[in-house]
């Protein structure tokens, strides 16, 4: 098996953590912050914008199962790229589009994927990308939010509906081979 790591921010860290879980293929998805200044922030600290990093999630899969352009087709799926520093009500710098890429081989082909993806979108791709500095793994609360406040009203009416639109569209279905349970 050959693992690999992305680093990925599309809005909220539970709603990427969530999907991605979702994927028999994603050996582990950790919530953190990345691509700021501050050393060792906080949740708080992120929140309010000051840091200069984004929620995102570690993501580490097996590439022999999938590619890098399978990962990227699910990230800009479960989100609008072309949304400057917000992700529906989710509003500020730390929920921007972002990609932190832990292998230079890597930057080619997400570069090459919004290119491609730019074609068929209306506006303009906005997702930051570049070599991951440092990642700061989340609180513990945050680790698999969703599995755990599934009745919280974000989870209800944000999360939840990520996950059925990337089911849908990748073919997953509730309990099948391709996806970790979800509830």
């Amino acid at each position: 098996m050959e693992s690999r790591s992305i680093v990925l921010g599309a809005g909220c860290f539970w709603c990427t953590e969530a999907v991605f879980g979702m994927f028999d293929w994603v050996i582990s998805v950790r919530p953190g912050y990345a691509g700021g200044f501050t050393e060792n922030p906080t949740y708080g600290d992120v929140c309010r914008g000051k840091t200069g990093h984004a929620e995102v999630a570690l993501l580490d899969y097996d590439a022999d199962k999938a590619d890098l352009n399978s990962v990227l087709d699910i990230f800009f799926a479960m989100h609008d790229p072309t949304s400057v520093n917000r992700q529906g009500n989710d509003i500020g710098s730390q929920y921007r589009s972002i990609i932190l890429y832990t292998d230079d081989t890597d930057k080619d082909i997400i570069e090459a994927h919004i290119k491609r993806l730019q074609y068929g979108i209306r506006g303009r791709i906005t997702t930051e990308v570049k070599k991951l500095e440092r990642f700061y793994e989340a609180e513990d609360y945050h680790h698999d939010y969703y599995k755990k406040n599934k009745a919280n009203p974000y989870c209800m009416f944000v999360v939840r509906p990520k996950l059925i639109k990337i089911m849908k569209e990748f073919g997953i279905e509730k309990g099948g081979d391709r996806k970790k349970r979800i509830g």
